[in-house]
């Protein structure tokens, strides 16, 4: 984990989550506030955090919430169900934040970001991450001496219920790095994700991962490539106090409609020419 300042607001990266995660960010995090008492806000990121550690997801959400479930572990009969719980105390002070995601975000990357948007702690900014919300346990073999069986357990559920197996954690902004990321996520041609294994566990409660849908925002003409926009936009929802005040950008025109559309328009028009050539026998 490490930490710097980046204009007026904090920017703490958290890239995995092994023993010493937690104690790192920490560190890091009261050193920031130490030598910037004016910083208005922060941004966590945890792009390409593949996970890790499910006690220091735990650790992680627990610095930024005062008490409450971060995460529960579900296994296949109804009763049993571990709960994870914050301790009091918010390394953060309350200061506004922004949590940044990807579809390489995973694991205990996935948990973090669940908990502080439904804990409406964060608002979280960036794409839907990978996925993989299911809990292995081994099992070793006559003491260790045949090997281990590794089996699927568990799901992990976010505070409000939700499962993160298959379906992601979905941003309050969707924001990708370049156009043309935005538009192969528009044309789902990208999406490599849990959701891509064909036998993938599915979510629980039979939701569905987003399919193809209008792009997500990308940076505008004359944005300096050499720059983050995923971070540019995540400070922008700092700066405006929410995603809901943060003026959106003009979205760009999914560039396979233009195809789609006359192929569909042609097939509907081929339809009706044969209905109405039935009618005429």
């Amino acid at each position: 984990a490490s930490a710097k300042m980046d204009g007026d607001y904090g920017y703490l990266r958290v890239s995995a989550f092994n023993e010493k995660t937690t104690d790192e960010a920490q560190a890091a995090l009261a050193d920031l506030r130490a030598k910037n008492p004016k910083m208005k806000g922060l941004v966590l990121d945890l792009r390409n955090n593949p996970g890790g550690l499910l006690d220091q997801a735990v650790g992680i959400s627990d610095m930024f919430l005062e008490g409450g479930e971060i995460v529960s572990q579900r296994g296949r009969d109804p009763r049993d169900i571990e709960r994870y719980n914050a301790k009091p105390g918010d390394d953060a002070g309350g200061l506004p934040m922004v949590v940044l995601v990807n579809s390489g975000s995973a694991s205990a990357a996935e948990i973090v970001a669940g908990a502080l948007q439904d804990r409406k702690r964060a608002e979280v900014v960036g794409l839907t991450t990978f996925g993989k919300g299911s809990v292995q346990t081994v099992i070793p073999l006559r003491g260790g001496m045949d090997g281990a069986l590794k089996l699927t357990t568990a799901r992990y559920y976010t505070p409000s219920g939700r499962s993160i197996q298959k379906t992601g954690i979905e941003p309050d902004l969707e924001v990708a790095e370049t156009g043309e990321q935005a538009q192969r996520i528009a044309n789902k041609a990208f999406q490599f994700s849990e959701a891509s294994f064909r036998n993938a566990l599915n979510a629980e409660e039979g939701k569905a991962r987003r399919g193809a849908h209008v792009p997500a925002e990308a940076p505008p003409e004359g944005f300096d490539a050499k720059k983050d926009f995923q971070l540019s936009r995540a400070k922008d929802v700092l700066r405006y106090g929410s995603v809901a005040a943060t003026p959106k950008l003009p979205k760009p025109a999914p560039k396979m409609a233009a195809i789609v559309a006359p192929k569909g328009a042609a097939a509907a028009a081929a339809v009706s020419a044969g209905e109405e050539a039935g009618e005429k026998k």
